[in-house]
């Protein structure tokens, strides 16, 4: 697989942990939101081009697997990794680790596809996108 990822540290915080001080199972789309858009920033593709190119990409799937606990003060690495694709869509991998117990605690993976302003499904990757993915340095695993 070829792939191109980016890391960030996510401090959590009261507001996305429940009574039992225990992260929210719906705040891991936050951050991996939030890990979209800091691998964007990296790769010179942020929210804000795609939206200057009219590129709409919706999110269609989305999987997620939690393997152990975030508590309230913790500290979690997130991992964002894009997936290269020959077809009209966007596949992210996550892998979400707690640094202060030193475990893993979530992998997810969503999956956007194209659609133009009327929400049509684009079939084709547009060409702002195909020229951004030629660009990269893309890693092999």
């Amino acid at each position: 697989m070829k792939y191109i990822e980016d890391e960030i540290l996510v401090n959590i915080r009261f507001s996305e942990v429940d009574s039992l001080g225990i992260v929210w199972h719906g705040n891991y789309l936050k951050f991996f939101e939030d890990g979209r858009e800091n691998l964007g920033l990296k790769y010179g593709m942020s929210y804000q081009d795609l939206y200057e190119h009219k590129l709409i990409l919706p999110i269609v799937d989305t999987q997620m697997k939690f393997k152990s606990v975030l508590k309230f003060g913790h500290v979690a690495r997130l991992v964002t990794r894009l997936q290269y694709s020959q077809a009209a869509k966007v596949i992210y991998h996550y892998t979400v680790y707690n640094e202060t117990t030193q475990k893993l605690a979530a992998v997810g993976e969503t999956t956007q596809v194209f659609v133009n302003e009327e929400m049509e499904l684009q079939l084709n990757t547009p060409p702002v996108f195909e020229k951004w993915k030629s660009e990269q340095a893309w890693l092999e695993k």
